[in-house]
């Protein structure tokens, strides 16, 4: 019988044994390994599949982590060029501020040589107005010694006279005296003479002035609009300023919206833009479409409507006046003046105190009145022709005039208002005298205001001499000039170009205190209409 121990080793053999009688006897641990194969291949699958879960983990992780170092490398490059374009701009600027300081020496400069150029003119005034002082203080001294020497010869020869030639010689300076006395009467009695005329003169004008009513000129500047509403005003202004800025860009005027709580400004030297962005202003108001494009539309009919009232203005004046009803064109030109002012004095209002100033005068001397004021109302028809013609004003009311078969003597007054052409008639320098009066009287004209408007003119005028430029509107009071440049004759570099080349000309030629800013609107629209 075997031992405990080789009882135990053949127990534990994997694969059993073959006890003595040749019968093969399976050990427990070899039924163990068979039941529990399965589960060791799970578990070596398991293994396998976190193995391999790791390492797509790992991978995952390291594409993120390259990722991250992408990202922060972008961002280090955006950092340098944001870093980069900083400096550039502040390059630019302070090479802006140099050449405006190097600008501002070199004016500096040149009024200093300006100044010693007018320094030493006076000096050399000066040096040769004392030479001529010196000069004629030696003539005088000459002249002097010359009385005294004959002086002392008349002396001596008169102690040398008989008594005969003595009365003789007596005489003779008499005459010589009373000659010039008689000279002098004579200037005397002239100038009283004159003195009476001129003394008549001012009484005609005085009595011809007091016999009109004379407003003084204040042209506004600006209207008032009433609106509805806060929320109007929103409305009136847009999203980012789109609607305020197209009105501004289509009517040339200015539109105040903060001045007053239920008003809206609306600012202009010009009479006729500032009627025409009133009429507009209005009828958006009333119609409540606020955008771009119907904003173009209502300047439009205001625009229309303004003309259309020009014929009115025309006729009401000759009938005030009681003047014989005028050609329709003539009609129409005469009410345009109402859109016109003249050194900040309206044209039509001033063509009408001239009528009444020449028919006063007229009727003192007894002259046709009704044709003194015809031709007092007309003097100035020429005005609303001046962009379409071109020249003098007078030049071109007279030929205006002589188409429509004027009486002659209404024409030469128009055209000799200016002294342009010889007076052919007494209705003429009537004509002068009273535009004269109407002109210079008191509170008629502010020049001050006239030289203003005349730079704001300058301004767009400046901007419109250049090639492409369609429209230009010198607004906020001449801190800023809009200009519209066609886009078929401009690109986008030439109108850069063009916006330069108005700031150098303005810088060059204009006298301004302070900033203009110069903006160019290069805008190509395409409409088409579907039927």
């Amino acid at each position: 019988m075997p031992s405990s121990l080789s009882a135990n080793l053949f127990e534990h053999l994997p694969y059993g044994i073959i006890d003595t009688a040749g019968t093969v006897v399976k050990s427990p641990l070899s039924a163990n390994l068979f039941e529990h194969l399965p589960y060791g291949v799970a578990f070596l699958a398991g293994c396998i599949f976190a193995a391999l879960i790791a390492r797509v983990r790992g991978q995952a992780m390291r594409r993120l982590h390259a990722a991250k170092l992408e990202r922060e490398v972008a961002l280090a490059k955006k950092d340098s060029e944001i870093k980069s374009l900083e400096e550039r701009a502040r390059f630019e600027a302070e090479a802006r501020r140099a050449e405006d300081e190097a600008r501002a020496r070199a004016n500096e400069l040149e009024r200093l040589r300006l100044d010693a150029a007018r320094l030493n003119e006076d000096l050399a005034a000066r040096a040769e107005q004392a030479r001529l002082n010196e000069e004629e203080s030696a003539r005088l001294r000459e002249e002097t010694e010359r009385e005294l020497k004959r002086y002392r010869e008349g002396v001596l020869a008169l102690a040398r006279m008989t008594h005969e030639e003595a009365r003789a010689a007596a005489s003779e300076h008499i005459r010589h005296e009373c000659a010039a006395e008689i000279a002098r009467e004579r200037q005397e009695i002239l100038g009283r003479s004159e003195d009476e005329v001129r003394a008549e003169a001012r009484r005609v004008l005085v009595d011809t002035m007091q016999r009109i009513a004379p407003t003084v000129t204040n042209e506004t500047n600006a209207a008032l609009v009433p609106i509805p509403n806060e929320e109007m005003k929103g409305r009136l202004i847009g999203r980012e300023g789109r609607n305020i800025k197209s009105f501004e860009q289509e009517t040339g005027t200015t539109l105040l919206i903060d001045e007053a709580p239920d008003t809206v400004l609306v600012s202009a030297f010009d009479p006729v833009r500032r009627e025409i962005a009133r009429l507009a202003l209005e009828a958006l108001i009333r119609d409540g479409r606020i955008h771009p494009a119907n904003i173009e539309d209502f300047v439009e009919r205001a625009r229309e409507e303004v003309l259309k009232n020009a014929a009115e203005y025309g006729r009401r004046a000759a009938t005030d006046l009681g003047v014989a009803p005028l050609p329709p064109e003539v009609t129409e030109l005469l009410g345009r003046l109402h859109f016109r002012l003249s050194v900040n004095q309206n044209t039509l209002a001033h063509s009408v105190e001239v009528a009444t100033l020449a028919g006063l005068v007229a009727a003192e001397f007894g002259l046709d009145v009704a044709l003194a004021r015809r031709a007092g109302l007309l003097h100035d028809i020429g005005k609303a022709l001046e962009a379409e013609h071109g020249g003098s004003h007078a030049a071109a009311g007279a030929a205006l005039l002589r188409q429509h078969a004027e009486d002659p003597r209404v024409i030469n007054a128009v055209a000799a208002h200016h002294e342009e052409v010889p007076a052919e008639s007494i209705y003429a320098p009537i004509v002068m005298l009273a535009d004269r009066v109407s002109a210079a009287r008191p509170g008629a004209r502010a020049q001050t205001l006239g030289g203003y408007v005349d730079r704001l003119r300058n301004l767009e005028d400046i901007a419109k001499s250049f090639t492409g430029v369609s429209e230009a509107y010198a607004v906020r009071a001449g801190r800023e000039l809009r200009v519209s440049i066609e886009p078929a004759r401009l690109n986008e570099v030439e109108a850069k170009e063009t916006a330069r080349r108005i700031r150098r000309r303005i810088e060059d030629e204009v006298q301004f205190t302070g900033v203009i800013r110069i903006t160019v609107i290069r805008e190509q629209r395409f409409t088409e209409e579907a039927k």
